[in-house]
């Protein structure tokens, strides 16, 4: 059995019941026995492990995991210490320079964001190395939309940031009009300057949390 440790234990136990995900996990026993998939099988739940749904109070929705080797460990964008950030990670280094002046992170690691309430989800939790997209259509996509829809039935104000195409399909299951919604181009290098830079999504989150008397998310706390 699954254990996230938090209130997603008890909100999912229906869900992870339902053949829909007991025919992806199936999928995933072969996948995982036969090739290099990743992140390594302990890491794909630590998005809801991390952050509770009761602490959520910023999403940030990312497509599925980065399909290199030691890259992936279960939060979208972040890297474990130690491993180079991708260039998506940069650009988003990149616009909180912009935004607050922070400095570029000692690491490409995002654990201390997750602990201070922002949920980093994939919409696909799990990739073949090297192909990304391996992974759609295969069944995490229900169980990503049950999540976000979750969080969107939280009666506390939540920001919701959707960078690119993927994550802004999922825009019709943020229906609650307590939240907030965010919506830019992908950070990665082939689109940023199409209108991630310049967004000022963390300055205008945090000014979101703050007029509802939450407090702020530190973006230069990036590791625990």
């Amino acid at each position: 059995m699954i254990s996230f440790g938090n209130d997603w234990d008890g909100l999912l136990s229906e869900e992870l019941g339902k053949d829909y995900y007991l025919r992806l996990r199936e999928f995933l026993k072969a996948e995982y026995s036969r090739g290099r998939i990743y992140p390594p099988m302990n890491d794909i739940y630590n998005a809801l492990r991390y952050t509770s749904r009761e602490g959520t109070r910023v999403v940030i929705l990312g497509q599925d995991p980065y399909h290199g080797a030691g890259q992936a460990h279960g939060l979208c964008f972040s890297v474990k210490r130690g491993v180079t950030p991708p260039p998506s990670l940069k650009n988003i280094f990149k616009e909180l320079y912009a935004e607050y002046g922070m400095p570029t992170p000692p690491s490409g690691e995002l654990t201390g964001w997750a602990r201070q309430g922002v949920l980093l989800l994939n919409t696909t939790l799990t990739v073949r190395e090297g192909q990304p997209q391996s992974h759609k259509g295969r069944g995490w996509e229900t169980l990503t939309d049950r999540i976000i829809e979750l969080v969107n039935e939280k009666t506390s104000p939540v920001v919701f940031m959707l960078w690119g195409g993927n994550a802004r399909a999922k825009r019709s299951l943020i229906t609650n009009p307590q939240h907030l919604v965010l919506e830019c181009a992908h950070p990665s290098p082939l689109s940023a300057y199409n209108g991630f830079f310049g967004c000022n999504h963390f300055r205008r989150a945090n000014e979101f949390l703050e007029s509802h008397a939450l407090t702020a998310i530190d973006w230069s706390r990036t590791e625990e």
